[in-house]
């Protein structure tokens, strides 16, 4: 079945396929971090959602050469190492390495190419002065060099922008400016005391790259002029992605990307997050309250990636119990299948969630294909109706809809000793139909935080949240 994305810059939902010839490879960059301070769970939605776009690509066949930069030099970059004291590189590559963690405990899948600013200053210059000799950009007076919006017809289309909205000449010197400032944007900013050390020498004096020249920089470094695929957050789509388009296309003449894929913004308790609000997570915060990577991501990946997500304490919980049923569930069939050879995935959950996934990520309906599975999966197992041959084949289709959604397998975990003596206690009473003992032996297993299910070889004890 045929991959459908919506794609922001026409407004419509289009059969995604790549523009390689030989249809084998997909190029698709990724906005990463500005590494100066920790990632915040909104960021962590948009990295979640990338990676199950990611798997998907991957899913139908295709290679995927997955590029995503990391800004190292940024005006809340330069503030940040003010405060703290530290050289650029140190306070940086300290973030960097922290995102990462981060990052691999959620269970995205690295970049083939993960590009830093400071790496790339020469191209950046070079293009700068590419734009500037095709008069799409002009240097002025102080040693900055702003790209003319006036000189790129096309400005506004991927923001549906009203042109009589522009202020060509007007200038924003910053690197993340309000929505109402659509003027011509910095490309060099000139050196001024509050960079202190951080600058690099140029055909127009000593300064150091705007934000928006970066991306575009690398992106066709790594990828080529024209990209099947650019991902980020809706709220980059004005000015960011808007000033991507027009550097990039009046640089080469050619189409800058052929689909931009844009996610919702992340919400807490039903407000924009915050510190001020006391709302305000990093992914370590969470961690430090004892959850883990798997069920952030479970949470991440739980809403539609074009629909805002709410999220909650209360809802991590839920994707605790969630993951606590689908590791039970396979647990099961894995002592259902015993010997049986697993076949490839090919059943009916798979080919469910597959077509969900298809149709624009839709997590929703193939979560709901998967816990429906589960459902029926586990009356049959319940009966007895099971062989060993359909528990593999329900195994299969699970650990491929597993690795789809890039969650680990589940963490070993063995009861103590004492509570497996109370589920022996119990399998003989039940054995000699003491149902009130077995049910008051049931209660103090779960009291001390395991589940246990009867199995036609004995029981199983899974951990509970």
């Amino acid at each position: 079945m045929p991959l459908f994305l919506f794609n922001t810059l026409t407004r419509k939902t289009e059969e995604f396929r790549p523009m390689d010839p030989s249809g084998r490879t997909v190029t698709m960059y990724c906005c990463g971090p500005t590494v100066y301070d920790s990632a915040h769970i909104g960021n962590f939605r948009a990295f979640v959602s990338q990676d199950l776009l990611r798997r998907r690509l991957e899913a139908h066949g295709w290679e995927v050469r997955h590029v995503m930069n990391i800004t190292d030099v940024e005006d809340k970059i330069i503030r940040a190492i003010h405060a703290s004291g530290e050289p650029l590189e140190t306070f940086t590559r300290r973030h960097e390495k922290a995102f990462l963690d981060d990052f691999d405990a959620l269970g995205c899948r690295r970049p083939a190419v993960m590009p830093r600013a400071t790496e790339h200053i020469a191209e950046i210059l070079a293009l700068v002065k590419r734009l500037e000799d095709r008069g799409a950009a002009y240097a002025t007076p102080d040693g900055s060099v702003y790209f003319s919006i006036e000189r790129f017809p096309g400005y506004g289309k991927l923001s549906r922008l009203d042109r009589a909205q522009l202020k060509p000449g007007a200038r924003v010197n910053a690197d993340e400016h309000a929505r109402e400032a659509y003027g011509d944007f910095a490309l060099w900013k000139a050196w001024s005391a509050r960079d202190g050390v951080v600058a690099w020498e140029s055909p127009w004096g000593r300064g150091r790259p705007g934000w928006h020249i970066e991306c575009s920089c690398m992106s066709m470094k790594h990828l080529g002029e024209t990209l099947d695929l650019h991902c980020g957050g809706e709220d980059l789509v004005f000015p960011h992605h808007e000033d991507e388009i027009a550097q990039s296309e009046a640089a080469t003449g050619r189409p800058f990307v052929r689909f931009w894929v844009h996610n919702a913004h992340l919400l807490v308790n039903g407000q924009k997050m915050s510190k001020s609000a006391g709302n305000f997570f990093t992914a370590r915060d969470l961690f430090a309250r004892g959850y883990t990577g798997r069920e952030l991501r479970y949470v991440l990946l739980s809403a539609h990636y074009r629909l805002p997500l709410n999220f909650t304490l209360e809802g991590l919980d839920a994707a605790r119990q969630a993951l606590a049923r689908l590791d039970a569930w396979e647990a099961r069939l894995g002592a259902a299948a015993g010997a049986a050879a697993l076949p490839a995935p090919g059943g009916a959950l798979w080919k469910e969630f597959g077509a969900a996934l298809d149709d624009d990520l839709n997590i929703s309906a193939a979560l709901g294909a998967l816990f429906e599975a589960l459902r029926a999966s586990n009356r049959s197992l319940d009966e007895g109706q099971t062989t060993a041959a359909e528990a593999a084949r329900a195994l299969s289709d699970w650990l491929a809809v597993r690795e789809a959604l890039g969650l680990p397998a589940p963490p070993l975990a063995e009861a103590p000793s004492d509570v497996e003596a109370l589920a022996r206690e119990r399998q003989t009473a039940r054995a000699v139909k003491d149902w009130k003992r077995s049910d008051a032996l049931r209660a103090e297993i779960a009291k001390r935080g395991w589940a246990v299910k009867d199995a036609t070889d004995g029981f199983r004890l899974t951990r509970q949240p």
